[in-house]
C-alpha cells in the first residue's frame, strides 16, 4: 500500500529501475509490506527540460547524484522501523544504483486509511459505514430522589 515517487537527476531507465528495487526491497525488510505491494513513479529529470534542486542543508554536500524519494503509506510505525527503512533504503542505493548514501533525500507522509483508492472508486482500506445504534437512555446521577 505505500505510494513511492522517485526522482532522479540525469538517471537512466537501468538506474530507475535499481532505486526502485532499493526502496522497495527496503520497504519489505524493514516495514514488512508484502513483496507485492508496489506502487511507484520513477522520474529521470535530464536537466534541460527538468532538473531538481538541492543545497547543502544540515551539512550533507549533495551533488548531480542527488536523488529525492517520496513515500506516503498509512500512519503507524514507530520511529525506530522508519529510522531503520531510511538506513537501509541509503545502503540498497548504493548497492544497487551507485548512489551514494549522503545523496539520498527521503520524505515520508503519513495518511489514514480513508485516503487510498485502488481502484473502482472504492476506499478498500476503510471500515464500511455502520448504521448508528440507538442511543442509550440517560441515567440520572447522584443520590435517589426521596420516596414521598
Amino acid at each position: 500500500m505505500p505510494f513511492v515517487r522517485i526522482d532522479a537527476l540525469r538517471a537512466d531507465r537501468d538506474r530507475l529501475d535499481a532505486l526502485g528495487r532499493a526502496v522497495h526491497d527496503a520497504m519489505v525488510e524493514t516495514i514488512g509490506f508484502p513483496p507485492d505491494d508496489r506502487f511507484q513513479v520513477l522520474v529521470g529529470h535530464q536537466g534541460a527540460v527538468s532538473t531538481l534542486r538541492y543545497d547543502d542543508y544540515l551539512g550533507v554536500h549533495r551533488d548531480e547524484g542527488v536523488v529525492y524519494i517520496a513515500i506516503t503509506m498509512r500512519s503507524g510505525r514507530p520511529p525506530e522501523r522508519k529510522k531503520a527503512l531510511y538506513r537501509r533504503i541509503a545502503e540498497l542505493a548504493q548497492e544497487y544504483a551507485g548512489t551514494e548514501p549522503r545523496n539520498v533525500f527521503i520524505v515520508l507522509t503519513e495518511n489514514e486509511s480513508v485516503d487510498w483508492s485502488f481502484g473502482h472508486g472504492l476506499a478498500q482500506y476503510a471500515e464500511p459505514s455502520a448504521p448508528a445504534a440507538p442511543a442509550a437512555p440517560i441515567e440520572p446521577v447522584g443520590p435517589p430522589a426521596e420516596e414521598s
